[in-house]
């Protein structure tokens, strides 16, 4: 009877498959952690600084702007000793004026008067630049002709087809049927006018007096 209760009793668990099971489950959590890691360690660190990227609206192409745009010097900064003044002209050397009639940013200069006082411009998307010792604010309105015309703190700038060669003034002053026209005069006075030399009239040949 002893005999036989003893070889009913289960057997008693083995200690040593215990162990390997639970090292087998251990060992199954780390693989699962270190297949975790790898994939984790592709993905962006959160350190890392962002690309941002400007949408455009829908349907319209994504509009690229280069920083300070396009620009040329189309005036300068030059002595001249007839007026005795440094004065604006345009890169060519040309002397530039201002017409009294115009307001800031506005030309009333049009029609045949932009073909005797042509409108200093700039081609499209080109912003006007001044050279060395230039000064005030250069900026460009639209005519009525689209064409973009550079103004000088705010006035219309125009070059005169009367003078002849770079550094000329003859419109200096000039009163037209446009209106008066003045160059425009920078900084204070640097040089001292050269003075005009008067015109001389030679009475005509064979004219003689009666006594």
């Amino acid at each position: 009877m002893i005999t036989d209760a003893i070889s009913t009793s289960p057997a008693p668990a083995n200690p040593r498959r215990g162990a390997k099971r639970s090292l087998t489950a251990i060992g199954a959590v780390a693989v699962v952690g270190l297949i975790a890691a790898a994939c984790g360690s592709s993905a962006p660190s959160a350190s890392s600084s962002p690309t941002t990227i400007a949408q455009s609206p829908a349907g319209a192409p994504a509009a690229t702007t280069k920083a300070g745009g396009t620009s040329k010097s189309v005036v300068n900064a030059e002595a001249n000793t007839t007026i005795g003044r440094t004065i604006l002209v345009n890169a060519s050397g040309m002397t530039l004026y201002t017409l009294a009639s115009d307001s800031s940013g506005t030309s009333t200069c049009s029609a045949g008067c932009t073909s005797v006082w042509p409108p200093l411009t700039v081609a499209s998307g080109v912003s006007a630049k001044g050279g060395t010792g230039t000064s005030g604010v250069l900026a460009t309105i639209t005519r009525s002709d689209g064409s973009l015309q550079v103004t000088y703190n705010g006035m219309p700038l125009y070059t005169f087809s009367g003078d002849s060669s770079a550094g000329s003034t003859s419109g200096s002053g000039l009163k037209d049927n446009f209106g008066r026209w003045s160059v425009v005069k920078i900084g204070s006075k640097t040089t001292t006018p050269v003075a005009k030399t008067p015109t001389t009239t030679k009475a005509p040949s064979g004219g003689g007096y009666g006594y």
